[in-house]
């Protein structure tokens, strides 16, 4: 009889287990289709699993122990002067304190190793992307290319793309959840972020900081398309009759209501990213810059 309870108590938390995880291949985080993403995700059901280790047996012995030490079951051995388990001293001190020390291991190590500012090894050259946070939109800027784009961005598959962020807005949070690496925006700061996709596809992006009330209409989709397609999608958009000079850029930083469409510029007014800097910090970049020119003697580009 009481085999029996057990195997239902058992085959209930499997079905619970695997409705659970059912619903992971929905979840476009756990969908990856770089290797940063897949990085992420190994962490994130390690991290879990090792966390399951102590949750999962504490509702196990919860349900168990209400079970065989209820007032009705008289084949239980009643213990009123118990005080001290040497093996259950072990198993509440040694369980946790070996679960902490992996979790940390596991952190640290990846942590160092999925550092968004480390450049992804390829053989080719990266795609250069400036991102720049607006009310309620995303500019892209391809500088190699002279043009931008805004809530689009594409780059070709098997390629690594390097990304500088900042903000002309409040702190926001640049995410492409199936490429991976969260990272933030802010105003007058750069940040740095690697990404490669390892599969041609479309791809959500993402502002996961509220911002105001255009926050929610604040995305973008990612392109990773062949190289072919990559460069007839740069011609397209080298002919758009849109430029964007500083003039057009100071009309397209108002906010915006509901969801700003895909828009494409010809051009880009030079050194805009570098402008949008130093709109809040007038200095950034000098100083970096003057060192770097007084030590090589050579002149340097800014910002870099």
């Amino acid at each position: 009889m009481k085999r029996k309870k057990y195997l239902i108590l058992a085959a209930l938390l499997s079905l619970g287990a695997a409705i659970l995880l059912a619903g992971c291949s929905t979840i476009i985080l756990f969908n990856p289709k770089g290797p940063i993403g897949e990085e992420q995700r190994f962490v994130i059901i390690a991290a879990a699993v090792l966390m399951a280790i102590v949750v999962i047996p504490v509702f196990i012995m919860a349900f168990w122990f209400s079970v065989k030490y209820r007032a009705a079951n008289t084949e239980s051995t009643y213990r009123p002067k118990w005080s001290h388990s040497t093996k259950i001293d072990l198993a509440m001190w040694g369980v946790p304190l070996a679960i902490v020390t992996v979790l940390a291991i596991l952190a640290w190590t990846r942590t160092h190793m999925l550092d968004p500012y480390k450049p992804i090894p390829a053989s080719g050259d990266p795609v250069h992307i400036e991102a720049v946070a607006l009310d309620w939109k995303w500019l892209f800027i391809y500088p190699d290319h002279n043009i931008a784009t805004v809530n689009q961005i594409k780059f070709p598959v098997h390629v690594p793309v390097s990304f500088r962020l900042t903000s002309d807005t409040v702190m926001t949070s640049f995410f492409i959840p199936q490429l991976g690496s969260q990272i933030y925006a802010m105003a007058g700061m750069q940040t740095r972020l690697h990404l490669l996709a390892d599969h041609p596809g479309t791809f959500a992006g993402q502002h996961q900081q509220l911002s105001g009330r255009g926050y929610a209409q604040m995305f973008f989709k990612a392109h990773a398309v062949s190289p072919d397609e990559f460069q007839a999608w740069l011609q397209k958009v080298r002919q758009s009759k849109e430029k964007l000079d500083l003039k057009r850029y100071e009309k397209l930083i108002q906010p915006n209501e509901g969801y700003y469409p895909v828009t494409h510029f010809s051009a880009v007014e030079p050194g805009l990213f570098l402008y949008i800097l130093r709109k809040y910090d007038p200095n950034w970049g000098k100083s970096s810059v003057m060192s770097v020119s007084t030590s090589a003697g050579t002149g340097a580009s800014e910002g870099k």
